[in-house]
């Protein structure tokens, strides 16, 4: 999950996280969480999706996923290696939905176009 990571009561920034949902003897949501079911979906019923709901969980600092950023045990954030790269991989992602954004439209306009020439 992603979330805000919290350091001393100061919001840092949202980061990944690996988050323990449920008790493994009970199934049941652990404390401060409430999960539910978004039940079918239009098309695509072989996947389940559900929601999730945090209030007040403390994740601990061997759960966050640690690549790129770094929290000792003294609670002193740090960002490890280049941010440059960081930056590069974030826009090479907005570069590839903008690519893909442009196929799709000239799907839809060579349908619209072929439709427009043979209808009456």
């Amino acid at each position: 999950m992603f979330a805000v990571l919290i350091i001393d009561e100061n919001p840092i920034s949202v980061m990944p996280f690996i988050v323990q949902l449920r008790d493994l003897k009970t199934f049941m949501p652990m404390p401060g969480m409430k999960l539910g079911d978004m039940g079918p979906k239009f098309g695509y019923n072989s996947k389940s999706n559900g929601w999730a709901s945090f209030d007040n969980v403390r994740i601990p600092r061997d759960q966050l996923l640690q690549i790129f950023v770094s929290v000792d045990e003294e609670g002193t954030f740090s960002i490890e290696g280049d941010t440059r790269i960081l930056y590069a991989v974030m826009m090479n992602i907005r570069m590839q939905l903008i690519d893909h954004s442009g196929i799709v439209l000239a799907k839809a306009l060579t349908i619209a176009i072929r439709y427009s020439c043979v209808r009456r």
